[in-house]
Formats: structure tokens, sequence, C-alpha cells
């Protein structure tokens, strides 16, 4: 297997707005990033994934750019993004930005001219269609909720938005638009940056004549994924981006790409193909989602947990890389959904940890996860900012009649602002985070859960992570090794080895509240073993054959 520096690393995710806010304006910026970069040196992190800071609106956090070379003033200028990054590179930490270019804003100049007449040189630039009997071009659905589709009057057409109306689709079939993407992407790459993560990157090839999405329940709108994720063009566009861009730079790339599965990702992810280092999958985060989706709610089954990352880990094995993560930006708080945030809160944020930090391939701290912040439960709908949680409470709730307290209840499980609630630095007003007001409310529990709080205990959450990664960079079987599941239907406990060359590890994991018994399998051969990480205390001499494991204990072995 060809080693590289990102398979190595360890990534750290910067959610911007509410990371550290340097001016008192309630927001978070770059100069508040630039103050905090020795907590994550310390911390061990290699890479730092940027969420975007590009000019935007705002209408989905930056998520919708209206200038892809200019900073958003809320975070600072581009003196202080050109500061960041050499602050950041004399640490020996890279940076990785987001790229957006699945959409733009309707505020982005391109679509500004595009939606002033048909023969507009920027007119091709976006997906435009005639209305169809006297209704959208189809039934797609928005991912934000409503039509994917928004009535244009100078012209008498329609433009594609698969998120917000805000953020009309971009035209990939248009070689002049992809050339204008490459020349921002080098933009960039001469600053000095180390890759890109690509939004939703695998939704820019549209199947021709944008058809009717499949639609079983009869509701007016439907959702048109097959005919947009992984689409008929995107490994050609992929291989182009790559021959003009990417290969003449030394980077890291990871794709978002809700839908893609193991065989679709190794083609995303050969070496040989020459397109991307890895992506982002969605199925294990898909797991406790009902037939209604996202939002109708039902149990994670650890079976289903196991057999989705073995998936991955053996899909991918010697054919490309995995990225790991359980939460992020759009992702409610690991330790809220998989583990307990209420009696074992950082007994099980550590187990999460080591579970994900023991697999084959990237790991990715999202920002607060290394201190186990939670899921956060604001008493009104008026208190949350993300879009799509109020076009949703808005569609359910206002327009649907439905119980608003059970829609909050769904809210609190999954909504996005679980994640975005600012970092919890210390005990002080605000949790430190800003001397103004924040843009979005703390979760009141900052005074028991916080950065200061975590790095002076020695056994908290944040130095379990340092250990973690430390163990990646000293222990190449951590990095490279193989997975293999072990007692693959045991209810409770999910264990597995990795081997490399005569080596192995065995990772033993409880993810239960109750005392479950490790019984080691006769297959997995040993004479003696070493304790590399444990997240209560044990007796290294102690025999593991069979092992009564405590609520959510963690514990991997150096078998020899």
């Amino acid at each position: 297997m060809k080693k590289t520096w990102w398979k190595d690393s360890t990534v750290y995710q910067i959610y911007p707005r509410s990371f550290n806010d340097s001016n008192g304006d309630g927001i978070g910026d770059i100069n508040g990033i630039i103050e905090k970069l020795d907590y994550l040196k310390d911390l061990g992190i290699d890479v730092i994934w940027l969420s975007p800071v590009y000019k935007s609106p705002n209408d989905d956090n930056g998520y919708d750019i209206s200038d892809y070379k200019k900073i958003m003033d809320e975070f600072g200028t581009m003196e202080d993004w050109e500061r960041l990054l050499d602050e950041m590179h004399q640490r020996g930490l890279k940076l990785i930005m987001d790229l957006v270019v699945n959409h733009s804003s309707d505020e982005h100049p391109w679509f500004q001219e595009s939606r002033k007449s048909k023969d507009n040189p920027y007119r091709d630039y976006f997906i435009w269609r005639p209305g169809k009997d006297g209704a959208e071009p189809n039934n797609w659905e928005s991912c934000f909720s409503g039509s994917a589709w928004q009535y244009n009057e100078a012209t008498g057409e329609y433009y594609l938005h698969l998120f917000s109306k805000k953020q009309p689709d971009l035209n990939w079939e248009n070689p002049k638009l992809r050339e204008e993407v490459y020349d921002m992407m080098k933009f960039w790459l001469d600053k000095g940056i180390d890759g890109f993560r690509m939004d939703v990157i695998n939704f820019i090839s549209k199947v021709p004549g944008l058809p009717e999405a499949h639609n079983p329940s009869g509701k007016t709108y439907a959702w048109g994924g097959d005919y947009f994720m992984n689409g008929p063009r995107i490994h050609e566009y992929m291989q182009e981006m790559n021959k003009e861009v990417l290969s003449h730079y030394d980077v890291m790339t990871v794709g978002e790409m809700p839908g893609v599965d193991t065989e679709e990702a190794a083609l995303y992810t050969a070496d040989e193909r020459d397109e991307l280092n890895m992506v982002f999958q969605f199925e294990h985060v898909d797991l406790d989602a009902g037939p209604g989706g996202k939002w109708d709610l039902k149990p994670l089954e650890l079976k289903d947990l196991k057999a989705t990352f073995t998936k991955w880990q053996k899909g991918l094995e010697g054919k490309g890389w995995n990225s790991l993560y359980l939460n992020n930006h759009d992702q409610p708080r690991m330790v809220s959904r998989f583990g307990n945030d209420k009696e074992y809160r950082v007994e099980s944020a550590k187990m999460l940890a080591t579970f994900l930090h023991m697999m084959q391939g990237t790991p990715y701290v999202y920002q607060g996860e290394e201190i186990g912040m939670t899921n956060v439960q604001f008493e009104t709908i008026e208190e949350y900012q993300d879009i799509e949680t109020l076009n949703m409470y808005h569609e359910k709730v206002i327009d649907g009649g439905e119980d608003p307290g059970q829609v909050m209840k769904s809210i609190y499980v999954k909504g996005r602002d679980n994640a975005r609630t600012p970092i919890q630095w210390d005990d002080s007003e605000n949790a430190g985070f800003t001397e103004g007001t924040p843009w979005l409310k703390v979760n009141p529990n900052y005074k028991e859960i916080n950065a200061k709080q975590a790095v002076e205990d020695p056994v908290s959450v944040y130095h379990y992570y340092k250990k973690l990664i430390q163990l990646r960079k000293e222990n190449e079987i951590i990095v490279y090794g193989s997975y293999d599941l072990i007692l693959e239907d045991h209810p409770q406990i999910y264990a597995y080895t990795r081997t490399l060359g005569d080596e192995k590890l065995v990772v033993i994991l409880n993810f239960s509240g109750d005392g479950p018994v490790f019984e080691m399998p006769e297959h997995v051969a040993y004479e003696a073993h070493e304790l590399l990480i444990n997240n209560y205390e044990v007796d290294d001499q102690e025999q593991i054959q069979s092992i009564e494991l405590k609520p959510y204990e963690a514990r991997v072995y150096r078998l020899k």
C-alpha cells in the first residue's frame, strides 16, 4: 500500500462562525482561529479543514458563495487569512479549504448576469429550463424541502437549486464554467493551501433531460437523487479536475458524497484513476433514520453499525482509502448520538474516539468533539438558526399541522445546530467564545464541559484524544493495517483486529451501559499482550481471554 502524508494525518474541522470570536461581534473569525492554533498543535492534529470563509450572503452559513476569491467580512480580510496560513505552516499544520462548486450564491456576479436574459453569455453557467404544464420543469425536491426549482420573472424560466433557492446549481456541462472553477482552485493552491474538502461534489453531473423523480408517495415533490448523485459524467469531471489542477500540487482531497457506495467510492479513490484521495460517505449516519428520512427517528442497532463499517473497511481495503468521522457541521454531536451523554459522557466519548481512530483511514475530529461537547436543546424554534431545520419545521408544523413537540424532539436529536453551538473554551460568560452576543446560543452545559477544564484534567476526553492521535503517529499498524471484525453477532460489543505483517492489535469496545463479557475468539492466537490504550483503569497483566467490560469500556491490546 502506497504511504502518503494524508493517510498518516489526523484532520481537525473548524466551523469558523462557532470556533472563536476575537472582536466581540458574536461571530467566530479568522483571528480567533489564530489565537487557538497552539491548542490545536498541542492536541497533535496535522491538518485543519476550514469550512467556508468566502464572501457570502450567509443564507446557508457560507455554503452560498458570492465571490470565491474574497473573504467574508464577518471573518476578516485576505491579509488575516494569509496570516492564518502562515501561522499554521510555521507550526507544521496543513490547511485544506472547502470547495463549494455544485452551486454558488444567487448573489454571485455569474448568476446576476445569468438571470438577465436567455442570450446572456453567463446564461449557460447555470441550469435553466422552461416550466411544464404551468408548473416546475420536473418534480425534484430540494434537500432543504420544497421544490428544487425557482421561477425567474425576467426570462420566464426556472433555475435548478438542489439546496436553498439562493444556491443555484452550476452547469458543469459548460466547459467555460469548468475552466473558471479550475482557475479559482489554482488561485488558492498558489497561495499555498494543502488541499480541498469538496462539498456535495458527486452532485455536479446531472442526467441529461433531468427526468421526473420516482414518486411512490404521490407528494408534490420527490427525491431526484437517482438523476444527480454520481451522474453520468462525474468521473470524467473528476479526472479532468485532477489533470488540470490537482496533479500539479502535493495536496489532499476529500469529496463529500451522499449516496455513494463502496464500489463507486473505490472508483473515486483508487490511486491509478487520478480522481480523489478519499470520500465522505453517509451510510453510517443514515442508520438511525426511518423510511421518512433524516427526521424520522429510529434507534440505532449495533449490528447495523458493525455491518456498515465492516463493509467500508473491507470494500476499500487495498483499493482506495476511507475517511473516518462520526460528526461534523451537518451532523449531531457523536457522544449524544452514538454514546451516552448523560451518565457516561466521558467514558462513551473516549470509547467512540477509540472505535474511530483505530480503523484504517484518515480520522476527522470535529471542533469540540475532543472535549466531549454534546447536543443542545433550545426551548423554542426561534432560538434555532439553521435553514434546513427552520424549513422543515415550517413545512411540518405551520403547513402540515404536525405536533410541534414531536417535531422539536427530532430537532433535538438531528438538527444541524447541535454541532454549531459555539465552542466551550472556559466557564466564563458565553463559554469564553465571545465578549458580545453569540450568533447562536451557547450550550448551557459549558460550566462543566469546556476546554480549559479538559486541558487541566489529565484524564479528560481531550488528553485521551491526544494519546490516540500520538499512538497513530507511532504505530504504522493503526494507519495501514488491515481490519477484521470479530464477535460479529454480539449485541453490545464491537470488536475488531488490525493486522500488518506479523503485528496484530485487538480493539474491544462496549457500546452499552451494561457489563457484557468479551470472549476472545479461538482463531485470534497470541502468547502475550500489551495494553495500548484504555478508558478505565486496568491491570496491564490481567488475562484477556475473557473480560467483563464496564459501561462503554474501550481497550486496545497489541498481541504478541
